[in-house]
């Protein structure tokens, strides 16, 4: 019963050991860059826009519908 007393220490316990072997035991990959420089950059994209052709409902609508 002791332990349901300190249940909230005992998760960030562990939650701290398993974060710091994870952290510890990844492999990071070497980054590679081209060296030829170039960058493409494309420059007509359009962002999508989303258009509501509705009605707005009235007060007496909104009460009907709760």
């Amino acid at each position: 019963m002791n332990a349901l007393k300190h249940m909230e220490a005992i998760f960030v316990g562990i939650a701290t050991i398993s974060l710091s072997v994870a952290f510890f035991t990844t492999e990071t990959k070497p980054l590679t860059v081209a060296a030829d420089g170039q960058l493409v950059v494309q420059s007509d994209v359009r962002m999508p826009v989303v258009t509501i052709a509705a009605k707005r409902l009235t007060a007496a609508e909104k009460a009907a519908l709760m």
